[in-house]
């Protein structure tokens, strides 16, 4: 396949009515692994926030069922992509997510926050670092998706636009990132869980450690009080993932199947399969639901590894 064949395929496509299949192609095809890791620290970067960061702490589940936690937002995220917004198991993600998000007091302008980060830190992401930036026209595509699943998550005074997104995201980090001792065990819990991701479970954990820090703006090492990285260590860490992007754009071709979030190694909580209303966190007020056929609702179960219906 030609390297630029997704890219032109995208290229057809509405960014206003069919942004669900564009984002699907950029996230499972061209760029899986770049989006990956940029959504990881899309929701990293949240903790910075105390009163997501704290919530999350209280909780317990980031810091003492941290592998569960990931899975679970990988694979409710990943319903709705793989089968859509408006698709019966799309619509028993939301359901799922949305129960959970219901049983806590969270803000508006948190939760808008949070849906700021996914938009905006994987277009940077992938400029960065990707084979290639996307498009303008991926850009949009990317920003109405989002708009959309904010819809679905009731979330108000949702952005217009990305460059609002982006606009939004920064100035909300600028008044709100600062330490709070219980956002800093969320954030190093997590880090530790990427330790174990391969192939970082095979470097060692300090050299993981930093390497996730170079990646980081000062700011956001400032709210987690780590020590910023050497010039040095940046420039060395960052512009291997340059060449990886060098690498991919020269030597590789495009993904001909998607890669969905429910094959990665890193999902390793479901070995036996699950239903997507029965992941995540029941706290009181957030009730198991149990969709009927009647209703369409129900989710397929699927395998956490290789993604056949069970």
């Amino acid at each position: 396949m030609n390297r630029f064949a997704l890219r032109d395929r995208t290229d057809t496509l509405d960014a206003e009515t069919q942004h669900e299949d564009i984002v699907r192609i950029l996230a499972t095809q061209e760029f899986p692994w770049d989006i990956e890791q940029a959504l990881s620290f899309a929701l990293f970067r949240t903790y910075a926030v105390p009163s997501i960061g704290v919530l999350l702490y209280q909780t317990g589940e980031f810091t003492q069922r941290t592998q569960k936690r990931y899975d679970d937002t990988v694979l409710i995220l990943d319903t709705i992509l793989e089968h859509g917004i408006h698709s019966p198991a799309g619509k028993s993600a939301f359901r799922r997510m949305n129960q959970m998000h219901g049983a806590y007091d969270i803000s508006n302008d948190d939760m808008r926050y949070v849906l700021c980060t996914f938009v905006v830190t994987p277009v940077r992401w992938v400029a960065e670092f990707g084979w290639r930036p996307f498009t303008p026209h991926e850009v949009k595509a990317w920003a109405c998706h989002y708009r959309e699943v904010g819809r679905h998550m009731g979330i108000q005074g949702i952005p217009e636009t990305y460059e609002a997104f982006a606009r939004h995201m920064d100035d909300y980090e600028a008044r709100h990132f600062a330490f709070d001792e219980r956002s800093r065990a969320v954030a190093d819990s997590t880090l530790e869980l990427l330790t174990t991701f391969p192939p970082s479970h095979l470097a060692p954990k300090k050299a993981v450690n930093l390497f996730a820090r170079t990646l980081m703006e000062d700011a956001l090492l400032d709210a987690f009080r780590y020590e910023r990285p050497s010039a040095l260590s940046r420039k060395v860490f960052r512009s291997a993932l340059q060449l990886r992007g060098k690498f991919v754009r020269y030597f590789l071709s495009p993904r001909e199947t998607p890669y969905f979030g429910r094959s990665r190694p890193n999902v390793r909580s479901y070995p036996q399969g699950y239903q997507v209303d029965q992941l995540g966190t029941f706290p009181k007020g957030c009730p198991v639901h149990h969709a009927s056929p009647a209703d369409g609702a129900a989710a397929p179960a699927r395998r956490a590894h290789g993604g056949g219906e069970t």
